[in-house]
């Protein structure tokens, strides 16, 4: 593939701060609508799949620091395989899908539904069978997404997350949230002269560990899996207290490890140790974000966005993403069609 041909997703890529401006608009007006509903409840149960789940663990984050409720994930074979019965009264039940067409998540809302939860969807398609089996629908204004490996719906689907944490109670600045699209449109506009070095040598390289704590552990979660599906790496996404648990063996000079940070808050710290133990092994460590201490301790560095650590997953992915399509092209391989996936995924 022409390295001067412009793909779907280097394109999407370019479109997210128009898509989280509009999302944002639109749905930010509607977080008492998410309070309201969520009255009487006192746990978050989230359902997703892949990418969405993804963003499913930033919202688990956010809820339970900034909100004080319990969020959780679920396991929707629970619904699906097991057809088991779950008391789900004082449940909110959020549903996540970028089509809202996988079938396996719009059943397990309704079985939640049927369980006693209150339901809310977050989807980019308005007139979707998840959109219409919740109470209330959060619909996100990325557009149609035509590359296979999300990227706008992603950053909507955490901005989303973000409104509904705001209606949860969440004592979060809604000026901050609004000021987000601009900090991704500035990153976008600045050239991106060290992403060159880092895609040469990652092409030479079969795994990947990408690590993460906290709110970040989502934006590490969604870059492991992107270089899976467009640049078929062994990419593992970990956060990084359970990389230290053991999984740190895996990382030599064979297998570099990504790490992302915001450039405040309480992971910070742990991050720039990791950095430091991984290069200190003879491995490289690239670091996303983190500001000065985390690019000094590592051996290449992307810079993140000047975000609060509430907001930095949704400029944090960015650098990953345009990582991600650059090596993808570097690699031979098309980004918008990974061999094996669709937009869609059905299972069982």
């Amino acid at each position: 593939m022409s390295s001067q041909h412009v793909t779907n997703m280097r394109a999407e890529i370019a479109e997210q701060p128009a898509a989280l401006r509009a999302t944002i608009s639109a749905l930010l007006p509607r977080a008492p609508e998410a309070g309201e509903l969520a009255s009487g409840t006192r746990h978050v149960l989230l359902i997703a799949r892949g990418t969405s789940d993804n963003a499913a663990v930033y919202g688990s984050y956010l809820i339970q620091v900034h909100a004080g409720r319990l969020a959780t994930l679920a396991s929707p074979s629970v619904a699906t395989a097991y057809r088991s019965r779950v008391d789900l009264s004082g449940v909110l039940a959020v549903a996540l899908s970028q089509s809202g067409q996988t079938e396996e998540i719009v059943e397990t809302l309704a079985w939640a539904r049927d369980c006693g939860a209150a339901t809310l969807a977050i989807t980019n398609g308005a007139a979707s069978p998840l959109a219409e089996a919740a109470e209330v629908a959060f619909v996100t204004q990325a557009g149609t997404e035509r590359a296979v490996p999300a990227t706008k719906t992603f950053t909507t689907q955490l901005a989303a997350l973000a409104v509904l944490a705001i209606g949860l109670g969440a004592a979060l600045d809604p000026g901050e949230l609004r000021g987000v699209p601009d900090e991704v449109e500035g990153m976008l506009a600045v050239p991106q002269q060290d992403l060159d070095p880092i895609v040469t040598e990652l092409a030479g390289d079969r795994g990947v560990v990408v690590s993460g704590r906290g709110l970040v552990y989502a934006a590490a979660l969604e870059l492991a899996l992107k270089l899976k599906e467009a640049c078929y790496l062994h990419a593992m996404g970990l956060s990084y207290a359970d990389l230290l648990h053991g999984p740190i063996a895996v990382v030599d000079a064979r297998t570099p490890a990504i790490l992302l940070a915001a450039d405040s808050g309480p992971a910070l710290d742990g991050t720039v140790e990791l950095a430091q133990r991984v290069a200190g092994a003879g491995a490289r460590a690239y670091g996303i974000g983190g500001g000065d201490r985390l690019a000094a301790a590592c051996t290449r560095a992307l810079p993140g966005p000047r975000l609060p650590e509430w907001l930095a997953p949704m400029g944090l992915i960015v650098p990953g993403q345009l990582l991600t399509e650059e090596l993808s092209r570097r690699l031979g391989l098309d980004p918008d069609h990974p061999r094996g996936l669709s937009k869609i995924t059905q299972t069982a």
